[in-house]
């Protein structure tokens, strides 16, 4: 066990800013452990890219996270979820050091989605990337084999949101269009979920144009129980996790421009430390 002076944080990762969003439940429902934020805001967007190099951008900043002492890791971005994780825990870790975890945001999601619905009609929003993965189809079938599951791509989201255009036309048209998109798959979708973690920055403009007795699920809160199931569940990782109450951000690309977009998902001011990779 480490020395409980040593500085072993739980490291959180994310393409850019919207791992914040899952960060913001983790420190709300785990305040006394710390935590290490990595951003890959000079390579971002993931969404986009091949499987390939998600997986060796992901595998790059997962290990720096281990070199600055963490033990345990989550991927707070589906994109690196549905192109690296497996891989990552299948192959890399040995490897690396195979007491270290790294974990993801698809599989807690896929483990409760089925409480929600009634009708077994389940809808998903995400990027193009993790849309054409299949992970969430994948995933949920192993829990709830009996649920249809229906993507929908929404690339006009994450530029939307980073520029902080949430409350006009052109965001109205495009929520519009994709929720439209969605429910022309199926009438009978009942449940949804926001499966990137930006989108929660959307969520009241979206619940204004859902259907009424939608449920609407972002993954921030269902990370976070999950999270804390799992340390319960595996002392010897939860004792070697620091817990002073600390939070560190680092980023790839311009600390300024991080900072002055980050308190929009984290809520709170923040200040980060640049990384060149």
């Amino acid at each position: 066990m480490k020395d409980s002076s040593t500085y072993s944080p739980i490291g959180v990762f994310d393409s850019g800013y919207g791992g914040l969003t899952v960060l913001k439940e983790l420190v709300a429902h785990m305040p006394a452990y710390d935590y290490l934020y990595l951003g890959d805001n000079a390579r971002a967007p993931y969404g986009s890219r091949s499987f390939d190099t998600v997986y060796e951008y992901t595998l790059e900043c997962v290990k720096h996270l281990f070199d600055r002492g963490c033990e345990l890791v989550v991927l707070a971005c589906n994109t690196a979820s549905a192109k690296a994780l497996r891989t990552i825990q299948q192959k890399d870790l040995a490897a690396i050091d195979p007491e270290k975890r790294v974990l993801g945001v698809i599989r807690p999601t896929a483990e409760i989605i089925g409480n929600y619905s009634k009708s077994g009609h389940v809808g998903v929003f995400a990027t193009h990337g993790t849309v054409s993965s299949e992970s969430y189809p994948i995933e949920i079938g192993k829990f709830f084999p009996q649920l249809q599951v229906f993507q929908e791509a929404c690339p006009m989201w994450v530029p939307l949101i980073e520029n902080n255009e949430l409350n006009n036309e052109g965001t109205d048209y495009f929520v519009k269009k994709y929720i439209g998109r969605l429910f022309a798959r199926s009438r009978y979708i009942d449940t949804i979920i926001l499966a990137c973690t930006h989108y929660p920055i959307l969520k009241p403009e979206i619940e204004k144009h859902l259907p009424a007795g939608i449920t609407l699920l972002s993954q921030g809160t269902i990370v976070a129980h999950s999270l804390q199931d799992y340390l319960k569940r595996h002392t010897a990782m939860d004792q070697q996790i620091s817990k002073t109450g600390k939070l560190d951000f680092l980023t790839t690309d311009s600390t300024e421009n991080f900072d002055t977009h980050a308190s929009l998902f984290f809520g709170a001011e923040v200040k980060s430390k640049h990384l060149a990779l």
